[in-house]
Protein backbone atom coordinates (compact mmCIF):
# COMPACT_ATOMS: atom_id res chain seq x y z
CA UNK A 1 0.00 0.00 0.00
CA UNK A 2 1.25 3.45 -1.14
CA UNK A 3 2.88 5.36 2.21
CA UNK A 4 4.14 8.62 3.07
CA UNK A 5 3.56 10.30 -0.31
CA UNK A 6 3.56 13.75 1.44
CA UNK A 7 6.86 13.43 2.33
CA UNK A 8 8.46 11.38 -0.44
CA UNK A 9 7.10 14.11 -2.98
CA UNK A 10 8.98 16.87 -0.87
CA UNK A 11 12.12 14.87 -1.04
CA UNK A 12 11.47 14.52 -4.60
CA UNK A 13 11.06 18.43 -5.03
CA UNK A 14 14.11 19.41 -2.94
CA UNK A 15 16.73 16.75 -4.48
CA UNK A 16 15.26 18.55 -8.33
CA UNK A 17 15.30 21.96 -7.00
CA UNK A 18 11.94 22.32 -7.09
CA UNK A 19 10.51 25.05 -6.07
CA UNK A 20 6.60 24.27 -6.45
CA UNK A 21 3.97 21.56 -7.82
CA UNK A 22 4.21 22.93 -11.04
CA UNK A 23 7.93 22.47 -11.53
CA UNK A 24 6.94 19.12 -9.93
CA UNK A 25 4.14 18.25 -12.55
CA UNK A 26 7.07 19.41 -15.52
CA UNK A 27 9.29 17.20 -14.44
CA UNK A 28 7.10 13.96 -14.41
CA UNK A 29 6.04 15.32 -17.90
CA UNK A 30 9.35 15.28 -19.15
CA UNK A 31 9.40 11.81 -19.11
CA UNK A 32 5.58 10.97 -20.07
CA UNK A 33 3.91 13.88 -21.74
CA UNK A 34 0.59 11.93 -20.75
CA UNK A 35 1.52 11.79 -17.10
CA UNK A 36 -1.05 11.09 -14.92
CA UNK A 37 0.53 13.99 -12.39
CA UNK A 38 -2.37 16.47 -11.49
CA UNK A 39 -1.28 19.56 -10.67
CA UNK A 40 -4.79 20.29 -8.75
CA UNK A 41 -4.21 17.23 -6.52
CA UNK A 42 -0.76 17.42 -6.12
CA UNK A 43 -1.67 20.05 -3.08
CA UNK A 44 -3.66 17.29 -1.04
CA UNK A 45 -0.93 14.91 -1.90
CA UNK A 46 1.83 17.01 -0.51
CA UNK A 47 -0.37 17.77 2.62
CA UNK A 48 -0.94 13.85 3.47
CA UNK A 49 -4.79 14.01 2.84
CA UNK A 50 -4.56 12.32 -0.55
CA UNK A 51 -2.56 9.67 -2.26
CA UNK A 52 -2.34 8.99 -6.32
CA UNK A 53 -3.73 6.14 -7.12
CA UNK A 54 -2.93 5.93 -10.87
CA UNK A 55 0.26 3.41 -10.97
CA UNK A 56 1.06 5.40 -13.58
CA UNK A 57 2.16 8.09 -11.51
CA UNK A 58 4.57 5.91 -9.67
CA UNK A 59 6.05 4.95 -12.94
CA UNK A 60 6.71 7.82 -14.12
CA UNK A 61 7.98 8.92 -10.65
CA UNK A 62 10.42 6.19 -10.59
CA UNK A 63 11.84 7.68 -13.64
CA UNK A 64 11.92 10.96 -12.67
CA UNK A 65 14.42 10.12 -9.94
CA UNK A 66 16.56 7.81 -12.48
CA UNK A 67 15.86 5.07 -9.97
CA UNK A 68 16.28 1.12 -11.15
CA UNK A 69 13.69 0.35 -8.98
CA UNK A 70 9.30 -0.09 -10.23
CA UNK A 71 6.87 2.36 -9.83
CA UNK A 72 5.56 0.02 -6.79
CA UNK A 73 8.30 0.12 -5.07
CA UNK A 74 8.07 3.44 -5.12
CA UNK A 75 4.78 3.54 -3.75
CA UNK A 76 5.40 1.13 -0.58
CA UNK A 77 8.43 2.24 0.54
CA UNK A 78 8.44 3.80 3.77
CA UNK A 79 10.70 7.40 3.66
CA UNK A 80 13.29 7.13 5.57
CA UNK A 81 13.59 4.19 3.01
CA UNK A 82 13.25 6.54 -0.17
CA UNK A 83 15.22 9.08 1.33
CA UNK A 84 18.37 6.38 1.30
CA UNK A 85 17.39 5.33 -1.71
CA UNK A 86 17.67 8.30 -3.98
CA UNK A 87 20.67 9.86 -1.76
CA UNK A 88 22.77 6.53 -2.59
CA UNK A 89 21.39 6.77 -6.51
CA UNK A 90 22.44 10.39 -6.77
CA UNK A 91 25.32 10.51 -4.36
CA UNK A 92 23.67 13.34 -1.84
CA UNK A 93 24.14 13.69 1.42
CA UNK A 94 21.46 12.14 3.56
CA UNK A 95 21.14 15.34 6.27
CA UNK A 96 21.71 17.88 3.33
CA UNK A 97 18.69 16.71 1.11
CA UNK A 98 16.97 16.49 4.75
CA UNK A 99 17.65 20.28 5.57
CA UNK A 100 16.68 21.18 2.06
CA UNK A 101 13.01 18.96 2.63
CA UNK A 102 11.85 21.60 5.38
CA UNK A 103 13.24 24.44 3.50
CA UNK A 104 11.06 23.29 0.81
CA UNK A 105 8.30 22.68 2.81
CA UNK A 106 8.02 26.15 4.57
CA UNK A 107 8.39 28.01 1.20
CA UNK A 108 6.09 25.49 -0.75
CA UNK A 109 4.27 27.06 -3.74
CA UNK A 110 5.68 30.41 -3.53
CA UNK A 111 6.58 30.70 -7.03
CA UNK A 112 9.93 31.57 -7.61
CA UNK A 113 10.98 31.09 -10.72
CA UNK A 114 14.08 33.40 -10.89
CA UNK A 115 15.52 31.58 -7.69
CA UNK A 116 15.64 27.78 -9.72
CA UNK A 117 17.27 29.44 -12.75
CA UNK A 118 20.20 31.38 -11.11
CA UNK A 119 23.63 29.92 -11.76
CA UNK A 120 26.21 30.03 -14.52
CA UNK A 121 25.92 28.99 -18.01
CA UNK A 122 28.02 28.10 -20.88
CA UNK A 123 26.67 29.43 -23.87
CA UNK A 124 27.24 28.39 -27.71
CA UNK A 125 25.88 29.62 -30.52
CA UNK A 126 27.05 30.90 -34.35
CA UNK A 127 29.36 33.85 -34.67
CA UNK A 128 27.74 36.81 -36.41
CA UNK A 129 30.89 38.39 -37.27
CA UNK A 130 31.62 38.40 -41.17
CA UNK A 131 35.02 37.39 -40.41
CA UNK A 132 34.43 34.14 -38.70
CA UNK A 133 31.33 32.58 -40.51
CA UNK A 134 29.88 29.32 -39.40
CA UNK A 135 32.27 29.41 -36.46
CA UNK A 136 30.71 28.67 -32.94
CA UNK A 137 31.61 30.97 -30.25
CA UNK A 138 31.62 30.30 -26.53
CA UNK A 139 30.32 32.65 -23.57
CA UNK A 140 29.36 32.87 -20.77
CA UNK A 141 26.00 33.50 -18.90
CA UNK A 142 26.02 34.24 -14.61
CA UNK A 143 22.25 34.48 -14.06
CA UNK A 144 21.01 35.76 -9.85
CA UNK A 145 17.44 36.11 -8.82
CA UNK A 146 16.54 40.06 -8.49
CA UNK A 147 13.84 41.68 -6.04
CA UNK A 148 11.36 40.27 -8.48
CA UNK A 149 10.37 36.94 -8.26
CA UNK A 150 10.21 36.78 -12.49
CA UNK A 151 13.26 38.29 -13.14
CA UNK A 152 16.58 37.29 -13.31
CA UNK A 153 19.85 40.10 -13.46
CA UNK A 154 22.07 38.60 -16.28
CA UNK A 155 25.51 38.97 -17.47
CA UNK A 156 26.66 37.78 -20.65
CA UNK A 157 30.44 37.77 -21.43
CA UNK A 158 32.48 36.48 -24.86
CA UNK A 159 36.20 36.34 -24.96
CA UNK A 160 36.56 38.33 -28.05
CA UNK A 161 40.00 38.89 -29.95
CA UNK A 162 39.38 42.23 -29.34
CA UNK A 163 39.31 41.71 -25.51
CA UNK A 164 36.58 40.48 -22.76
CA UNK A 165 32.66 41.71 -24.00
CA UNK A 166 30.55 41.84 -20.85
CA UNK A 167 27.38 42.61 -20.89
CA UNK A 168 24.73 43.28 -17.72
CA UNK A 169 21.04 43.22 -18.15
CA UNK A 170 18.29 41.35 -16.66
CA UNK A 171 15.52 38.17 -18.27
CA UNK A 172 11.86 38.39 -17.13
CA UNK A 173 10.19 34.92 -17.01
CA UNK A 174 6.92 34.29 -18.55
CA UNK A 175 4.55 31.10 -18.65
CA UNK A 176 5.39 31.00 -22.45
CA UNK A 177 8.87 32.63 -22.83
CA UNK A 178 12.37 33.80 -20.68
CA UNK A 179 12.92 37.22 -22.35
CA UNK A 180 15.51 39.93 -21.87
CA UNK A 181 18.07 41.89 -23.17
CA UNK A 182 21.96 43.12 -21.77
CA UNK A 183 24.17 45.77 -22.65
CA UNK A 184 21.46 48.73 -23.17
CA UNK A 185 22.97 51.86 -25.28
CA UNK A 186 22.26 55.39 -24.55
CA UNK A 187 19.09 55.00 -26.57
CA UNK A 188 18.07 52.36 -23.97
CA UNK A 189 18.22 49.48 -27.10
CA UNK A 190 19.64 46.40 -25.46
CA UNK A 191 22.62 44.93 -27.12
CA UNK A 192 21.51 41.39 -27.26
CA UNK A 193 17.79 40.30 -26.51
CA UNK A 194 17.14 36.56 -25.92
CA UNK A 195 13.59 35.17 -26.32
CA UNK A 196 14.28 31.41 -24.41
CA UNK A 197 12.10 28.22 -23.79
CA UNK A 198 10.71 28.60 -20.33
CA UNK A 199 12.58 26.71 -18.31
CA UNK A 200 12.16 24.33 -15.30
CA UNK A 201 14.47 22.40 -12.45
CA UNK A 202 16.52 21.47 -12.45
CA UNK A 203 17.06 23.71 -15.21
CA UNK A 204 20.27 22.36 -16.88
CA UNK A 205 19.85 24.12 -20.52
CA UNK A 206 18.47 27.06 -21.16
CA UNK A 207 17.92 27.77 -25.49
CA UNK A 208 15.85 29.80 -27.88
CA UNK A 209 16.42 32.74 -29.89
CA UNK A 210 19.50 35.77 -29.71
CA UNK A 211 19.30 38.80 -31.81
CA UNK A 212 20.56 41.96 -31.99
CA UNK A 213 23.21 43.84 -34.57
CA UNK A 214 27.24 42.52 -35.29
CA UNK A 215 29.62 43.19 -32.55
CA UNK A 216 33.16 42.70 -34.75
CA UNK A 217 32.72 43.47 -38.55
CA UNK A 218 33.00 46.48 -40.50
CA UNK A 219 29.10 47.31 -40.71
CA UNK A 220 26.92 46.67 -37.66
CA UNK A 221 24.18 44.02 -39.66
CA UNK A 222 20.78 42.88 -38.10
CA UNK A 223 22.07 39.22 -36.95
CA UNK A 224 20.16 36.58 -35.35
CA UNK A 225 21.42 33.23 -34.42
CA UNK A 226 20.15 30.11 -32.06
CA UNK A 227 21.59 29.90 -28.25
CA UNK A 228 22.25 27.24 -25.87
CA UNK A 229 23.20 27.60 -22.20
CA UNK A 230 24.06 24.61 -20.16
CA UNK A 231 24.11 24.75 -16.15
CA UNK A 232 28.08 24.74 -15.09
CA UNK A 233 28.61 23.05 -11.64
CA UNK A 234 31.60 25.48 -10.69
CA UNK A 235 32.92 28.61 -12.94
CA UNK A 236 36.42 27.26 -14.60
CA UNK A 237 38.94 29.65 -14.86
CA UNK A 238 39.08 28.52 -18.86
CA UNK A 239 35.53 30.01 -19.15
CA UNK A 240 37.04 33.50 -18.71
CA UNK A 241 40.54 33.25 -20.07
CA UNK A 242 40.54 31.19 -23.28
CA UNK A 243 39.08 32.25 -26.67
CA UNK A 244 35.83 32.22 -27.41
CA UNK A 245 35.77 31.21 -30.81
CA UNK A 246 36.61 27.25 -31.24
CA UNK A 247 38.29 26.16 -34.13
CA UNK A 248 36.17 24.71 -36.86
CA UNK A 249 34.90 20.72 -36.74
CA UNK A 250 35.00 21.51 -32.70
CA UNK A 251 33.57 19.17 -30.96
CA UNK A 252 30.92 20.94 -28.44
CA UNK A 253 31.07 17.94 -26.24
CA UNK A 254 34.56 18.10 -26.12
CA UNK A 255 34.84 21.74 -24.74
CA UNK A 256 32.04 20.68 -22.41
CA UNK A 257 34.50 18.41 -20.53
CA UNK A 258 37.14 21.44 -20.57
CA UNK A 259 34.54 23.77 -18.94
CA UNK A 260 34.14 20.93 -16.10
CA UNK A 261 31.04 19.33 -17.38
CA UNK A 262 29.79 15.81 -17.07
CA UNK A 263 29.24 14.35 -20.45
CA UNK A 264 28.54 10.74 -20.41
CA UNK A 265 27.87 10.62 -23.97
CA UNK A 266 30.11 12.70 -25.91
CA UNK A 267 28.26 11.73 -29.66
CA UNK A 268 25.09 12.16 -28.50
CA UNK A 269 26.13 15.57 -26.95
CA UNK A 270 27.31 16.47 -30.15
CA UNK A 271 24.39 15.33 -31.89
CA UNK A 272 21.27 17.09 -30.17
CA UNK A 273 23.61 20.09 -29.84
CA UNK A 274 24.05 20.27 -33.44
CA UNK A 275 20.32 19.80 -34.25
CA UNK A 276 19.29 22.23 -31.69
CA UNK A 277 21.55 25.04 -32.87
CA UNK A 278 21.19 24.44 -37.07
CA UNK A 279 18.92 27.18 -38.35
CA UNK A 280 16.22 26.51 -39.87
CA UNK A 281 14.53 26.71 -43.90
CA UNK A 282 11.80 28.65 -45.80
CA UNK A 283 12.66 32.35 -44.32
CA UNK A 284 11.66 31.67 -40.90
CA UNK A 285 13.77 30.33 -37.80
CA UNK A 286 11.59 28.74 -35.12
CA UNK A 287 14.18 27.10 -32.27
CA UNK A 288 12.39 23.42 -32.69
CA UNK A 289 10.53 22.03 -29.30
CA UNK A 290 11.45 18.57 -30.45
CA UNK A 291 15.22 19.41 -30.42
CA UNK A 292 15.00 21.55 -27.56
CA UNK A 293 13.61 18.40 -25.43
CA UNK A 294 15.83 15.91 -26.56
CA UNK A 295 18.54 18.42 -24.62
CA UNK A 296 16.35 19.27 -21.49
CA UNK A 297 16.36 14.96 -21.15
CA UNK A 298 19.76 14.35 -21.86
CA UNK A 299 21.00 16.91 -19.76
CA UNK A 300 18.42 17.26 -16.85
CA UNK A 301 19.05 13.03 -16.48
CA UNK A 302 23.46 13.99 -16.75
CA UNK A 303 23.04 16.97 -14.18
CA UNK A 304 20.88 15.06 -11.53
CA UNK A 305 23.43 11.38 -11.88
CA UNK A 306 25.94 13.98 -11.51
CA UNK A 307 24.52 15.89 -8.34
CA UNK A 308 26.44 15.01 -4.83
Amino acid sequence: MAQDIDRKLRLTAALLGAVGRKDLAAAFRRVNANTPFDIGRADKWLQGRARPRERQVYDDWSKVLDLDRPGQWVADCDADTFLDEICRRHGRDRNALLRDTEAFGRRTFVQTPALSLAGTFVCYSYSWSPYRPGQLIRAELTATAASTPNRLQVTYTEVLPTGLLSLKGSINIGKRAAQGGVGEDSSGVPTLTFCLFPAFPPASVLGGLMFGSTLVGPDPQPSATRIVMLRLPAVPPKLRSTAGYLPAQASIADDLVEMGLRVQDPAAVDQHLSAFLTIGVGGLDQAPVSTYRALTDLFDRSWLAGLS
